[in-house]
């Protein structure tokens, strides 16, 4: 498919998508200075923060859920499995993104061109199934709060995790599949390589493939998860009214923790939904709209606020449970913070213990003997 400038990586954002496998022609910036600037520094710098802030929120969260026994609760195995998935994708996915403000074809081969485009609509997929099972979840636990959770519930909790991935991955392979890196001539005839998620030549495959994508991985969950807090928001506020009047005070100490729950969840959804669908709606119109060029510089700003928002999505999530769960807090305050106790507070802290020791001796040595003195002589010495 023709362009119309020559190869570079500024010419590229719009070539290669991102974890919804977004795909249009070569976006034409005018190389100036500033520009060249922002492309080759600004940004790069950007996705390396957002990398680093994803990688240290989302990897204490499964330290703290790893090392507390509520981490094995339902909801925090379904938030782990979502930080799993956040973490693949800022490992894989945005330092290849990155790389292309740098490079001016694709390094990453053949396999790399397959795997890359499924590791991302896998992480896509275990984050919005899992906002779907974690909403499913709450629905149970407010609406019918009388289904006692058997002994196995953290099991069939892990079973449903694993399934969520698998899904994924099946899901993704069509990606695997089509994906291939491509040799592009543009109007100067300079050529340039480029990893594509379906032939070039093939009009009708990327608006099924933009319909698709919409439907599974945005308007059918968010659908679902709507019906379900539908059905919450009904049943709490039904239950604000009819509240038993000797159970008040314990009742609602379960509806608050409850509440509580529900609303992580809900804020997870609505920052899903708020960083992604900028980039289904960009990815919609680029499908339909496959053989034009849009030079402009609004595009390309449009193009690099969905990307990072689709990026930001994988860190936010540690953030928002950090604000919104006092519990949660404390314990990533405890894993950011925790330091070796200075020489001096070990020095006393073990003459304390050892002072606490020996009067625990002698206290349990009169004890022993008052308990001798009564057996001996059949009544209390005291």
């Amino acid at each position: 498919m023709p362009l119309r400038s020559t190869a570079r990586p500024w010419d590229n954002l719009t070539a290669e998508g991102n974890a919804s496998s977004e795909l249009g022609p070569g976006l034409l910036l005018p190389p100036q200075p500033p520009a060249l600037f922002i492309i080759r520094c600004v940004i790069p710098s950007l996705y390396l923060v957002i990398m680093a802030v994803g990688l240290l929120g989302n990897v204490t969260l499964l330290k703290v859920f790893a090392g507390q026994g509520a981490g094995r609760s339902v909801p925090n195995i379904f938030i782990s499995s979502l930080a799993v998935g956040d973490l693949l994708l800022l490992l894989t996915c945005v330092p290849v993104d990155a790389s292309r403000f740098f490079l001016e074809r694709w390094l990453f081969g053949e396999l790399g061109c397959k795997l890359l485009p499924a590791i991302q609509l896998t992480s896509v997929g275990v984050s919005v199934f899992t906002l779907t099972a974690l909403s499913a979840d709450r629905y149970k636990a407010i609406v019918n709060p009388m289904d006692i959770q058997a002994s196995s519930a953290v099991l069939w909790t892990c079973i449903k995790a694993v399934a969520i991935w698998v899904i994924s991955i099946l899901l993704s392979v069509p990606e695997a599949v089509f994906s291939e890196v491509a040799h592009i001539n543009d109007a100067d005839n300079v050529s340039f390589t480029q990893c594509i998620r379906y032939p070039l030549k093939d009009d009708l495959h990327p608006k099924i493939h933009s319909v698709m994508i919409l439907l599974v991985y945005l308007l059918i969950p968010l659908t679902i998860i709507s019906i379900y807090y539908y059905h919450i928001a009904r049943t709490l506020i039904k239950s604000a009214h009819n509240l038993p009047g000797e159970y008040s005070e314990q009742s609602k100490k379960q509806m608050e923790t409850r509440k509580r729950l529900a609303k992580i969840v809900l804020v997870f959804v609505g920052l899903f939904a708020v960083c992604w669908l900028p980039t289904h709606v960009l990815y919609m119109y680029r499908s339909f709209n496959y053989h034009k060029i849009d030079p402009s510089l609004g595009h390309m700003i449009i193009t690099l606020v969905a990307r990072v928002l689709s990026f930001c999505n994988s860190c936010v999530n540690p953030f928002a449970l950090y604000f919104l769960s006092e519990s949660f807090r404390r314990h990533f305050n405890a894993q950011l913070c925790c330091r070796i106790t200075p020489h001096r507070q070990r020095s006393a802290s073990y003459l304390n213990s050892t002072s606490a020791i020996r009067m625990t001796s002698v206290e349990n040595n009169t004890r022993n003997t008052d308990a001798m003195t009564t057996i001996v002589n059949g009544h209390n010495p005291k």
